[in-house]
């Protein structure tokens, strides 16, 4: 009796380890440790000496008092624009820039302001900078083949708009003598000259 007793318990043994319920899908792995819970995400992120939030913050409080006084009219952006040596900056997407841009700007889109970038494209920092961004023209959105093609100068948020960072930027590379154009301009009555992308008139 005792012997078939055993017999069954062994039987038993083997058939409930052969169902034994698996791990939870969700149950992690003991080779692997547990994530952190989300109220310790971000306390202690590694340094990254290759970025500066409160360097530029600092930068940015200083350019922005230079530039108080580098804020220049239309009438002025043309004779300081005609002058010598005066470079005019477009710091927009290749595309918006290819559809229409100021006469004689270059084109150095604010994502390639770099050391390498800079020095190609404004090699002398003393050189005299003038820029401007789509907030300096309206966007009267005109129909399909009549006039300008406005959507080259697409509004963003006056708190974002181009010629802050653009004119911080330059800034803390080291270029003191950068103009802004200040007013906000209607491209057909303005005094500028515009290149206008190739089929459109």
């Amino acid at each position: 009796m005792k012997r078939i007793a055993l017999t069954v318990l062994f039987t038993l043994g083997i058939g409930a380890s052969s169902f034994a319920v698996p791990p939870a899908w969700w149950a992690v792995p003991a080779s692997r440790p547990a994530s952190p819970p989300l109220w310790e995400v971000g306390k202690n992120p590694p340094p990254n000496p290759a970025i500066d939030a409160d360097g530029y913050l600092a930068i940015a409080k200083e350019a922005a008092e230079h530039r108080k006084t580098h804020r220049v009219t239309e009438e002025e952006f043309i004779r300081m624009g005609r002058e010598k040596g005066t470079i005019i900056l477009d710091a927009r997407s290749q595309a918006m820039y290819d559809l229409k841009h100021v006469k004689g700007a270059v084109n150095l889109p604010f994502p390639d302001i770099s050391i390498e970038g800079l020095k190609r494209t404004l090699p002398d920092k003393n050189a005299r900078i003038l820029i401007y961004c789509n907030n300096n023209f309206t966007d009267p959105r005109k129909p399909a083949g009549k006039g300008l093609d406005d959507r080259a100068f697409e509004g963003k948020m006056a708190t974002m708009s181009l010629n802050v960072p653009t004119f911080i930027a330059l800034y803390d590379y080291g270029y003191r003598n950068v103009y802004e154009l200040a007013p906000l301009v209607d491209p057909a009555a303005s005094k500028l000259e515009f290149v206008v992308k190739e089929g459109e008139k």
